[in-house]
Order: C-alpha cells, then structure tokens, then sequence
C-alpha cells in the first residue's frame, strides 16, 4: 500500500488543529479523512508531554529502545511510541506491521547534554503518515517546526562536524516512498533476546517497551505469543556475526532492502530477510561484485566483502569515508562510526573469512 508524506506547511482549520493538539484526550478524532493535515507549530503541543507541559512525558507515550541503534553521530536518543487505547498493530506480516490511525513516534536528539531536535513521524490518516521534526529553543523550554526543507548546522558535534535537521524528503529516503513505516520498531528490534554485543547498545530497563510489553498488554493482532515463546533473533554460528548483521539491518537495512525502491547491487539486509539464516546472508556479501569502484583496486574488481585483503571491501571503504560522494549511509551522519568500522573489520577477517572455510 503506497503512502502520502504530508509535508508541514499546509494550514489547517481550528477543528484540525483541535484533533492535532487533543489526542489525549480525543485519540479517535485521530482517524480524519481529510488530507491538508498538519503538525502542531509546537512540540510541547504534540502530545509527547504530559498536559502540553515540557519535561514531563506523558504515561500513554512508551518508551522503547531498538537492540540494533541506527548510528547518529554518537547523539543521545530517546524515543517513544503512542498507540491510541483499544487499537492494535496487525502484525500478520512480520516484514510489514500495519499501524492504527493515530500512531505517534517521537525521536529525541542530544548532544553534550542539551536537546537539540526531536522527530515525529504520526499516522494521521489510514493512507498519510506526518514526518517532521522540532527544533529546540537556546532555552530548552520547547522546540519549534522546523522547515520541511531541514535546518542547517543546528549542534557542533566535534571540530568542525555539525549536525542538520533533515529535510521531509530526506525523511522519505529511509522510511520508504513505496511503503513508509516506522524503523527500529519491529520483531527484531524489540525482541527480548537482545544481543550484548550490539555495536551502541543500549541498557533495557524494566520500563521499556519490548515485545513482551505488547503481548501482555494485547496490542498486537493476531495474538503474537510465539514472540515471547520464541525471540526473534538473527540465527547464526558466530556471535559476532550476529552483531555486524544486526548493525547493517539498522544502518543500511532501510535503503537495501530488497524491494526495488532502490538499484543497488547488495542483497536485501532488511531484518525479516536477514534473520533466519544470518551466515546464508554474510556469504552472499562475499566476493560479491559492485560497480562502486574501490580506489586502489583494478576497474571491475571491487567487491562487497573481500576476507583475503579486508581493506578492499567496499562495504568497509564506504563505512569508513563521510565524503557525500561515497560514504555509507548516505544520509544522518558527518561523523564516521568507528566502533562499527572496528567491528567490521575484525569481523570479515576472522569469523566471516572461519565461515567461508567451514563451507568449502
């Protein structure tokens, strides 16, 4: 089903802006067939925080944390959901979660201890979800729209490295233009079978939203207790295999996911493709060719994953450059993950290259 992304400048009437702003107290006015919808001008009146106020969320919002974190420049975040009382997630595709109306993500950004933009991605409509972001004032008592063309320079994040609001249709670029959904909300990501290795894991305290939670509280329809009976995890021999897989199906996963928005020359890395057999899903990066040229390298050479000479595997060139032209991801990120690119490396000389052997 494709989506509409509904861009932050449209004005709305006082009835849409009263359903904008009440969907704590009216949740089913949420489900609206008009299409000139809108954001609130404000944070503070998107519902996050408890009575419009700021600093305080709102019980109903839950909190939750992906195993698998998309990397953004070493940000602190802090993201919840909201699903409107008495509704469900048709989760009959595990590929594809179908949302209620009236569904609201919100994504917080900080650095070196200040907020500086939060992200808000809402099901307005049954056909139109709402992508904008909010900029937070020098005084962190709120934060304002900002435009949909993204704001610039907004937080040094080191030297001379600054972190961007982005535009709506960068926005579109990662959660999809065929079919737009939330990331880092899925089985694997919630899964209570959580890697300890995760490259920027982060600590699930007793009050975040996993799987669990959603079963328990019967939020999910079908009824998902083989969720919880068995946790969705990415099935491989190696252990640190398991953690670069899980770091690409967050980090490129969005983009190469197998479902021709994108022609590109890498296998699907999506979660629901890559769970199941993870070492079946590493072998396919193997010697596999790409007509992205590794510099140094013969032309028609370049490979996606090379374990005989790792530094020649231009998935591992890419993660290391934040030059535009040829650095992986391609958007979200001026500042090289090295943690990641460590991982990487190590990985596709020792366990990727143990994994080839044992399949000869």
């Amino acid at each position: 089903m494709n989506r509409r992304w509904l861009r932050a400048g449209i004005v709305l009437s006082g009835a849409a802006v009263a359903f904008a702003i009440q969907i704590a107290a009216r949740p089913r006015l949420m489900a609206v067939e008009r299409t000139d919808v809108q954001a609130p001008r404000r944070l503070s009146e998107t519902g996050l925080y408890a009575e419009g106020t700021v600093g305080i969320v709102d019980q109903r919002n839950r909190q939750f944390s992906p195993q698998y974190p998309l990397w953004s420049d070493g940000a602190v975040k802090t993201r919840w959901v909201y699903l409107p009382p008495d509704t469900v997630i048709d989760t009959r595709n595990d590929a594809a979660w179908e949302f209620p109306v009236g569904t609201r993500f919100w994504k917080e950004f900080s650095f070196n201890g200040r907020k500086v933009e939060t992200r808000m991605l809402w099901k307005a409509t049954a056909s139109d979800w709402v992508a904008v972001s909010y900029m937070w004032n020098d005084a962190q008592t709120d934060a304002l729209l900002a435009s949909d063309r993204g704001e610039p320079g907004v937080a040094t994040i080191t030297g001379t490295r600054q972190h961007s609001i982005p535009a709506v249709s960068d926005c579109l670029t990662c959660h999809g233009a065929k079919r737009t959904e939330p990331l880092g909300f899925n089985p694997l990501q919630l899964s209570t079978d959580r890697d300890t290795n995760a490259i920027h894991g982060e600590p699930l305290a007793p009050s975040i939203l996993t799987l669990r939670t959603l079963v328990d509280e019967r939020r999910l329809s079908p009824e998902r207790t083989d969720l919880v009976a068995t946790p969705p995890r990415i099935r491989t021999a190696s252990a640190d295999t398991r953690t670069v897989l899980g770091y690409f199906t967050a980090n490129c996963g969005s983009c190469h996911r197998g479902d021709g928005e994108m022609a590109v020359q890498v296998p699907s890395l999506r979660y629901s493709d890559v769970m199941h057999d993870g070492d079946a899903t590493a072998l396919r990066l193997v010697g596999r060719r790409t007509d992205w040229h590794v510099p140094g390298s013969q032309d028609g050479t370049s490979v996606l994953l090379d374990p005989v000479a790792p530094e020649r595997s231009a998935m591992l060139y890419r993660m290391r450059s934040r030059s535009p032209s040829s650095q992986m991801p391609p958007l979200g990120t001026v500042v090289r993950d090295q943690q990641a690119v460590d991982a990487l490396a190590r990985w596709i000389s020792g366990d990727l290259a143990s994994l080839i052997g044992e399949r000869r």
